[in-house]
């Protein structure tokens, strides 16, 4: 926003897409950023102009974004030489969505240019997400993959990861001991590709970003990438949702969260783990990471009940808890309350965006009357509740069973 203010008003040529826009920091421009504007392919006589500031001398770009518009050969092949004088400066390159809509030979030798320009960068940041690659895309990058010995980011988000692809992209990169995010979201990788998956992760000791979410893995797959996880100690967030994880993957995480002590974010939705992997992760979390955020995992009532269990004793670092966007009705949203507010030094409980009936709210108030302060706004609640389940949402009556039914689950504390 600041950037923008400082920018003023864009011209009509930038707006149509036809002036790259120029990013300053420090009073230099550092970064190249072609993906406003149209959505269209890029001529050979574009290319020429469109690129022109990488020409300039003494220009001082360091990243370059290529995203949202379709190189063909004759504009890569413009580009390249380009690309190739910027060797000494350039260590963050977007290449998501460069080939949109072009025949898969054309797309593949334009990947070949690409990566043949920057073979040998010194990258630090490479986002090559959106392309549909497949195996024979990674190997089209194979130039510029096997070239990086320093990058600590790498996106290959929706690009046709299949079992394949991932095992192009283990055997492809090389160093990986400074990697410190991953994602592979969106992909087909499954079972067989996440065990590909699992040997880049098992050498990345320094990852503290990893998201390999709605990738088809199951069961098997599942268990080796949480074994390769525990290699990873300053892991910090981390985003596995939309798999088929099942039982024992998750037990076979549970057994590996207590060396994440600087967790913060974890994601587990649509995981298959059934009660006893779920309550498994419950309790190693409850555990082993203190810093833990739980937003947008849909845990409900009966998560949040389970949640608030293992918070009420002890605990007395705790300064936050974001439960936010987790279909939370009146029962949970008052068991966290009640957890959480007599906590010495707690700042904020975020349960905004649930589904919290008004009576709900009024109950949170009264037990946070003394520190109205510490609950954080629920101007995003909906109290309608739409998409709550109808056997569930019989009235207040059934929160009460709910909570007695919960009441025998064995759940262990700290001792």
């Amino acid at each position: 926003m600041l950037e923008a203010i400082k920018r003023g008003p864009r011209t009509k040529e930038f707006a149509e897409g036809i002036v790259p826009e120029k990013v300053k920091a420090s009073g230099e421009a550092t970064i190249f950023d072609i993906s406003k504007g149209r959505r269209d392919f890029v001529s050979a006589e574009e290319a020429s102009e469109l690129l022109k500031p990488l020409s300039e001398p003494g220009n001082n770009y360091k990243r370059i974004c290529f995203s949202n518009r379709s190189f063909g050969v004759d504009a890569a092949k413009i580009a390249a030489p380009i690309l190739s004088s910027l060797k000494d400066q350039l260590t963050e390159v977007d290449l998501s969505d460069f080939i949109a809509g072009r025949q898969e030979d054309e797309a593949l030798e334009v990947i070949e240019i690409f990566s043949s320009a920057l073979e040998a960068y010194d990258l630090r940041y490479l986002d090559l997400s959106n392309n549909a690659l497949g195996e024979k895309g990674i190997r089209a990058f194979g130039a510029l993959l096997k070239s990086q010995k320093n990058l600590e980011e790498l996106y290959l988000m929706n690009d046709g990861i299949s079992k394949e692809a991932a095992q192009a992209v283990c055997e492809l990169i090389p160093s990986t001991d400074k990697l410190c995010i991953l994602y592979f979201h969106n992909n087909m990788t499954g079972d067989e590709g996440a065990l590909a998956i699992s040997e880049l992760v098992k050498h990345s000791p320094a990852l503290k970003d990893f998201r390999c979410s709605c990738t088809r893995i199951g069961s098997e797959g599942g268990v080796a990438l949480s074994q390769a996880l525990g290699k990873c100690r300053n892991l910090m967030k981390l985003d596995l949702r939309d798999n088929m994880f099942g039982l024992e993957a998750g037990i076979a995480l549970s057994k590996l969260i207590s060396i994440f002590s600087g967790l913060t974010e974890i994601y587990l939705s649509y995981l298959n783990l059934e009660d006893e992997g779920s309550i498994a992760l419950s309790n190693a979390l409850k555990e082993s990471a203190p810093s833990l955020e739980l937003a947008e995992n849909e845990l409900k009532d009966e998560g949040a009940i389970l949640i608030a269990k293992a918070l009420k004793d002890g605990h007395g670092q705790l300064t936050e808890v974001d439960m936010s966007t987790n279909a939370i009705r009146r029962s949970g949203a008052r068991c966290l309350a009640q957890a959480v507010v007599s906590k010495p030094g707690f700042k904020v409980l975020n349960i905004n965006d649930n589904f919290i009936s008004d009576e709900g709210i009024d109950e949170v108030k009264d037990i946070f009357k003394n520190s109205l302060h510490v609950l954080g706004p629920l101007d995003d609640n909906d109290p309608e509740g739409e998409d709550y389940d109808e056997e569930a949402d019989e009235g207040a009556d059934n929160e009460n069973e709910l909570e007695t039914r919960l009441k025998g689950l064995d759940i262990k504390q700290e001792e």
